[in-house]
């Protein structure tokens, strides 16, 4: 008789380190960095975070040091294989890899999963750069080199400093984040011809009515801040427009 099988464990990425079952921690380490309740402990240990934080931007650094030209795919974890947005990242991950591109995405399902999938099927190089969350379980099946972080703060500047631009499919909380915080780098100067594409007309368009109606509106942004941003509904379109965009950044005429 057949023994009936158990559903796996849950899997959790602490860094580099794999833990199932009682090993699952009940917070990440970022929550426990922000979090400055409860007793002064946090003045002893925090010095030794410092080593910890260092050591994610050597292993970040020496992992995509060679990399060459990659764009930076963002959109929700939550679109499941199968919708238009999923087999549209998988398209774009394809089209990405076809100019020369590496593609370079945040590891997890949906979206990121999507860019990953066509990166990797198209004989690209697919990057995914994890983040530990309680809810998510490492780096999606797609990815051939993936870096795993603690900190949002070191993830996000492999994303900026290795990518030539953005693509950005419909997302959430943390696609916005990561959008804002690379149009704040280049509004700031942080960042130069750095182009950032919003796929997807239906979903993005309401973003853009109200930058320009209510913050360019009341003066809080200008005109060239929105500029910034390109939209389209075609992935072959976002490419080409990030392409021309790079070229130009090196003086190619083509661009």
């Amino acid at each position: 008789m057949s023994q009936q099988s158990q559903p796996p464990e849950r899997s959790y990425h602490k860094g580099p380190v794999l833990m199932r079952g009682a090993q699952v921690p009940r917070s990440t380490t970022d929550q426990r960095l922000l979090d400055t309740s409860g007793t002064a402990d946090w003045v002893h240990t925090d010095p030794w975070r410092v080593l910890r934080i260092q050591a994610e931007f050597v292993e970040g650094f020496g992992a995509l040091a060679e990399l060459g030209p990659a764009i930076t795919v963002f959109g929700s974890a939550r679109l499941g294989a199968g919708t238009r947005w999923y087999d549209e990242g998988v398209r774009l991950g394809e089209a990405l890899v076809r100019e020369g591109y590496a593609v370079i995405t945040g590891g997890g399902p949906g979206a990121m999963e999507a860019a990953n999938k066509g990166a990797k099927e198209a004989g690209g190089t697919s990057v995914g750069l994890g983040i530990e969350l309680p809810f998510e379980a490492g780096l999606n099946p797609y990815v051939d080199l993936g870096v795993n972080f603690r900190y949002f703060f070191a993830r996000k500047t492999m994303f900026v400093k290795y990518a030539m631009g953005f693509i950005v499919l419909p997302g959430g909380f943390g696609t916005l984040d990561e959008l804002f915080e690379a149009l704040t780098l280049a509004q700031t100067g942080k960042v130069t011809s750095f182009p950032v594409v919003l796929v997807g007309r239906d979903y993005w368009g309401g973003l853009l009515d109200w930058l320009r109606e209510s913050a360019l509106g009341d003066g809080m942004v200008s005109p060239e801040d929105i500029d910034r941003l390109y939209l389209t509904d075609d992935v072959d379109e976002a490419v080409a427009y990030v392409r021309s965009a790079s070229a130009r950044a090196v003086g190619d005429p083509e661009g």
